[in-house]
């Protein structure tokens, strides 16, 4: 049980759901492409998640600021999850996640994990040097530093969501395709791969909405039954909103549904509402 509690809001922000280690950027022959913006100042989501399809299992929210970092624009984004209902009586989840990232090109200046999951406590800070191609690791908890060679185009686990919220080439995306992003999370280099799916419209709290499908690889084991195991949708539209994720778990599933957001940069279009 433990286990599928620590994944809660670690799947929510997509990006510490790791695949297997590659050396790969790019997707399938097809190109990243800079389009226009997906996001802004004050964009928030609120996601809820649900164990097996019944339980209440926790909360997340997602906020984009703009501020300045070390004399550069930049976006601060923060994530925060919990624990809630009766799973949060006997294992209590509080974390928080910030990156910052440069407003233009996407790439982290700094990332910072400081989470508390039932009495285990990690609070690390992370400075990226985008030119040296370096990551500075600050394991405060720990009071230990380290300095480990990074890949050019680095991301951490929450700036990997913007960046490709606002570098894939949708148009030229065939079903199958896969991408394949360079992030670096703690102490360690991973490679995070993605593959696209297809079209569907899905049934949201807010009505039918046109999305597009990707599977997140993940590792297979005692959590996920196998690495095809997560799905995520977002919203097929210039915003690329975070719809919903699920997990089959190696015991039940985890579901993870926005519930509310604002402060979106684009319009966002509902075919049906209830």
């Amino acid at each position: 049980m433990k286990k599928t509690v620590l994944l809660l809001l670690s799947i929510l922000i997509l990006q510490t759901v790791f695949g297997q280690s590659e050396n790969k950027s790019g997707i399938n022959g097809n190109k990243f492409v800079q389009t226009e913006s997906s996001f802004g100042h004050g964009e928030w989501f609120r996601f809820e998640m649900s164990y097996s399809g019944f339980l209440k299992a926790g909360e997340a929210t997602i906020t984009v600021n703009e501020t300045v970092y070390k004399n550069k624009p930049v976006y601060h984004v923060v994530g925060k999850g919990w624990t809630t209902g009766a799973i949060s009586w006997f294992f209590k989840v509080e974390d928080r996640y910030e990156s910052y990232f440069d407003k233009q090109d996407i790439k982290p200046y700094k990332f910072i994990r400081d989470i508390n999951e039932g009495g285990h406590t990690k609070n690390i800070e992370i400075e990226f040097d985008q030119v040296n191609h370096k990551a500075y690791v600050n394991n405060i908890k720990h009071n230990r530093k380290k300095v480990f060679d990074t890949k050019p185009n680095i991301q951490d686990m929450i700036s990997t969501f913007y960046y490709l919220r606002d570098n894939l080439d949708i148009d030229n995306l065939q079903v199958g395709n896969e991408v394949h992003v360079d992030m670096f999370f703690d102490d360690e280099n991973y490679g995070f791969k993605l593959k696209y799916l297809g079209k569907e419209t899905i049934t949201t709290e807010f009505g039918k909405i046109r999305a597009l499908k990707f599977r997140p690889y993940v590792m297979a084991g005692r959590v996920f039954k196998e690495e095809e195991s997560l799905t995520l949708w977002v919203s097929n539209d210039k915003n690329k909103v975070p719809l919903r994720i699920q997990a089959d778990l190696a015991v039940g599933s985890l579901r993870a549904d926005l519930d509310a957001f604002k402060g979106l940069k684009h319009p966002f279009k509902i075919l049906v509402t209830d």
